[in-house]
This record gives C-alpha cells, sequence and structure tokens, in this order.
C-alpha cells in the first residue's frame, strides 16, 4: 500500500473517531473528566384541598418537554388515589381520583430535572389569535388611544409588544394605561390582558408559566411569560422587563394557561411549588438522559452490560493504551524489551500491586527464578519440562512472598498472587537464553527496558482520567488505531541511536584540513631546469 493510502485510511479513521467523541461529548454530554458533577433539580408541586363528601377529582397540568431542560424521573404520591395520566391541549395532565375522602388531603408530584442540550428554544406549534377584550368605555377608547401611541413607537411585532409591556411597567404610567390596570390584580392577570390587548391588532398572542431554577427555594412563584408570534416564530418578552429572549433557567410548565390545578367543586384548592437544588455524578445524569431520550444509544453500547462485564472492559480497554506506549518505547526511543506485549501484561499486574510493591517483587520473583534456571541448566532438561519446573518454582516463590508479607503485615504482598504465572515464566526463561547467547550485560538491558516500559504504561494506564475517557469514549481507540498506524511505516533513527551515534555525528561537523598540494610532474622539472 502507498503511503498516501495510509495516510488517508488513517485520517479516515481519526476524523470518525473524533466525531464519535464530539457528538457524544456535546450532544449526549458525556462527561469528558471523572468524578465530574452537574446540577440536579428537585421540583415538587403539593397540592392541598378540602375534600367534598362525594368523590373527587383533582387534575394537575404537569411540564412538557420543558426547553433547556430534561426530566429524568417522575413520581406521583398520593395514598388511596388512583393516578391515570393522559394528553389535554398539547399538554399532559395528571389527574387523581378517589371514591371517598375525609380531612385536609395532600398530593405531590416530583421530578428531577437537569439541564439538557443547550440549542436555541423553537416553540413549533402554529400561531392562533386570541379572542379580544370586550371593554366599555372608557376603557374601549384608553385601549385605542394606547395601542395608537404603542404603534408609533415601535418598529414590528416584537417591538411592539415590547413597548406595550414598557408601557405597563412604567413608574409614572399614562392615563390609559393607569385606566386600564385599575382591575389587574396580579402579574398573571396583567400578561393576560397584555395578550387580549395584542389580539386587537391581530397579533398571535399568549402566556405560558413557569418558573426559574437556581437555588433551593420553597414557595417558588408560578410566574407568566408573554409570547407573541411575528409570523416566523414565537418571541418570548418578559411580561416585567419587556426583555426579549428565552431564559436560560426558565423551566417552563404549562402553556395554556393560569388554571393548572382544579378539584371539582373544591375552590379552596391550591398548590406550592419547591425547588431543591442537588450536584449528582455527570456520568450517571448523563446515562439516565440518554436512556429518556433515546434508549436504543444505551442498549448498544457498553453501559448496557452488566457491572462485572463493565469492570472486565474498563481494563481490557487499556491494553491498546500501554501497547501504544510500548510501541512509542521501542520504535521511536528504541527501548529493548522481552516480546511485544510482556511489558503491558506486567504494567496490568502493576494496577494491582502498585508501582513500587510490584517493581520489588517483579524483581525478586525474575531474580530467583533466573537462580534456580541456571541450576536446572546444568540438569540438561528438556525445553517443555524446565519451562513446567520454572512455572512450579514461581507459584511456589508467589505463594512464600504472600505468606511472608502477611506475617510482616504488608498487605499489598498478597497482590503478588496477580501477577501473570505464565508469562513470569516465560520471561525467567527468555532472560536465561538471552544470557546464554548474548552475554549477562544485554540480557539485565533487556530485562531492565521491559521493567521500564511497564512501569511507564502502568503509570498512564492507571491515570483515572485516561481509564474513565476510555471507557466512556471506545471511540478514542479509533484515533489511537490512526496513530499506530501512521508509525507503522517509520524506518527512521531512534532517540537511542541519535544518542549511540553522537561521536560520528561530531566527527563529520569539524572542519577537514585542506589536502597537501601534489608535487610538479617529472618532465615540468627538467624543462625549467
Amino acid at each position: 500500500m502507498k503511503k498516501a493510502q495510509l495516510y488517508l485510511l488513517a485520517a479516515l479513521i481519526a476524523i470518525a473517531g473524533l466525531s464519535a467523541i464530539a457528538y457524544k461529548w456535546k450532544v449526549l454530554n458525556f462527561p469528558l473528566q471523572p468524578a465530574t458533577e452537574v446540577e440536579v433539580w428537585s421540583v415538587q408541586a403539593r397540592v392541598e384541598f378540602a375534600p367534598r363528601r362525594a368523590a373527587n377529582k383533582v387534575n394537575l397540568v404537569l411540564p412538557t418537554d420543558p426547553p433547556g431542560f430534561t426530566i429524568l424521573d417522575e413520581r406521583f404520591i398520593a395514598r388511596g388515589y388512583s393516578l391515570l395520566e393522559e394528553p389535554r391541549n398539547g399538554e399532559r395532565e395528571a389527574q387523581w381520583t378517589i371514591r371517598r375522602a375525609s380531612g385536609r388531603q395532600v398530593l405531590y408530584y416530583r421530578a428531577t430535572v437537569v439541564r439538557g442540550q443547550e440549542a436555541e428554544v423553537v416553540f413549533d406549534d402554529p400561531p392562533r389569535k386570541g379572542a379580544a377584550p370586550t371593554l366599555e368605555e372608557p376603557y374601549a377608547t384608553a385601549a385605542q388611544t394606547l395601542l395608537g401611541q404603542v404603534r408609533e413607537g415601535s418598529a414590528d411585532i416584537v417591538t411592539f409588544a415590547q413597548e406595550l409591556v414598557r408601557r405597563f411597567g412604567a413608574e409614572n404610567p399614562s392615563q390609559e394605561v393607569a385606566l386600564l390596570s385599575e382591575e389587574l390584580q396580579d402579574p398573571a392577570q396583567r400578561a393576560a390582558f397584555l395578550a387580549q390587548l395584542l389580539s386587537v391588532r391581530q397579533i398571535p398572542a399568549r402566556v405560558v408559566y413557569g418558573f426559574t431554577l437556581g437555588e433551593t427555594h420553597r414557595d417558588e412563584a408560578m410566574l407568566p411569560w408573554l409570547q407573541v408570534h411575528n409570523g416566523v416564530r414565537w418571541a418570548t418578552i418578559d411580561p416585567r422587563t419587556a426583555a426579549e429572549g428565552w431564559p436560560r433557567d426558565l423551566f417552563l410548565w404549562s402553556r395554556g394557561g393560569p388554571d393548572i390545578l382544579s378539584v371539582e367543586d373544591t375552590p379552596a384548592a391550591h398548590v406550592n411549588y419547591t425547588v431543591s437544588r442537588n450536584l449528582a455524578d455527570a456520568m450517571a445524569v448523563a446515562e439516565r438522559r440518554l436512556e429518556v431520550q433515546n434508549a436504543n444509544l444505551v442498549n448498544y453500547s457498553l453501559l448496557s452490560l452488566p457491572l462485572q462485564a463493565q469492570e472486565v472492559y474498563r481494563t481490557l480497554l487499556l491494553v491498546p493504551i500501554g501497547a501504544f506506549i510500548m510501541l512509542i518505547l521501542r520504535n521511536l526511543v528504541g527501548v529493548k524489551t522481552y516480546g511485544t506485549f510482556m511489558p503491558v501484561l506486567i504494567a496490568l499486574a502493576f494496577r494491582e500491586t502498585a508501582l513500587v510493591a510490584g517493581v520489588v517483587l517483579f524483581v525478586v520473583v525474575i531474580g530467583s527464578g533466573l537462580l534456580v534456571r541456571f541450576y536446572m541448566e546444568r540438569l540438561r532438561l528438556l525445553l517443555v519440562p524446565r519451562l513446567t519446573a520454572v512455572l512450579i518454582l514461581v507459584v511456589l516463590l508467589m505463594a512464600a512472598v504472600s505468606v511472608i508479607s502477611n506475617r510482616l503485615g504488608v498487605e499489598v504482598g498478597l497482590s503478588v498472587a496477580l501477577f501473570p504465572m505464565v508469562i513470569m515464566a516465560m520471561t525467567i526463561e527468555r532472560i536465561s537464553v538471552a544470557w546464554d547467547e548474548r552475554g549477562g550485560g544485554p540480557a539485565l538491558r533487556e530485562a531492565f527496558g521491559t521493567l521500564l516500559v511497564a512501569s511507564f504504561a502502568y503509570l498512564v494506564m492507571s491515570w483515572d482520567p485516561i481509564e474513565h475517557f476510555v471507557f466512556v469514549f471506545p471511540e478514542a481507540l479509533l484515533v489511537l488505531l490512526s496513530l499506530t498506524l501512521m508509525l507503522g511505516r517509520y524506518s527512521g533513527y531512534r532517540l537511542s541511536e541519535l544518542f549511540r551515534f553522537r561521536n560520528l555525528a561530531r566527527e563529520s561537523e569539524k572542519p577537514r584540513d585542506p589536502p597537501p598540494p601534489e608535487p610538479p610532474p617529472a618532465d615540468s622539472a627538467a624543462t625549467t631546469a
């Protein structure tokens, strides 16, 4: 394969991996760092009423797809009541019913809410023109005069609505505003009246209700927001400040009207809202959010595996990381090791024993095994019996170290049994063969290189951010694969070779002496004489 094709393949693989990582990070909100916490709100509606003697029916409007937020979980608490959840006028409504009830009744609705995907808030429901208010004189004349003044001070539908809100919120209102505001008792009534005035000018307007999610608050007030349709989209206007735009912290509860709670034949019923802010693990929240939005993405991912299998893959996904570290140290730095993946397996063993204890145990077991291996060489055993004898010895050494460390109170020594016994036996055999063929110096240098690569790979593989990132974003291994492909055809000098041949480089940089002049030919000397 040509280099251009190889680099193109590596680039495509890297783009695929990076695109998957960006999608899971930005869209699905998976955290890049472990132990990351996100804001979680518990929103509670408490309904209280005095029941009548006959059957009772309670209807409560529920939040439906609030923009900017995701509802992770909902709970309904009502003893003895049956619950029916049904859509009504584009919204959800919970209906509690009971045949008989006595005493003060309290019902609860609780939702767990987190921030959703950061995107522009768009309402796709079609515009509808509301009913104009029925006004008598002099209110009708005051309304027409006010609307005419507002039109002169505005440029389009949104600015028209903003100017109307601004005039009703002024500290020194005009006579028309003061007259029209006489019977407006609360912000909800004023917002509804503003929507009716806009209907006089054939402007689709409505009032939505919600509250801002911030710190913990009890008795949270349900506040109105005015929305007008400009022919393209719904624009949201704060009826208190006339500011245009959807507030980031606004949790939309209802789009239909102020009658969020209705209890049959019980006008004294009321509902209180409580908001509690907490911090939760970002990974658990992202997984739960994904289950709510698209369960298939969870079902076909590592997150759907049992916990035992997830722990296994948390380790297995680190093996390519260690192999890539070994690739860099061998092909670019020039560190010599025994085998290709032996340092990675030893690094995995270090994860159970910690680095210092693992190195000590490695040296003790390998050193003792080498002594016995050299002794067995005199017995002239064949390869398979010799490896079997070394393996038995390794197991006995591990058991001895575990017993001794236990008596000494060193708990980490008990983890020596997690070392790969076969790898240890093969390492002893490889070192002894290299000792016989090339001498003790090269054999010990390769053993030191193996230990060095294993230690460095352990430091990378045991780093919590790396473990979290590879498990949550296994697509990162595609990026690792593309880098491996690009390094696969590198055949230049290694760093160790540059250090090894540094004297030759210095010799080549020294200026060379000019060559001595050649003696004149013999016939030329005779002619001169």
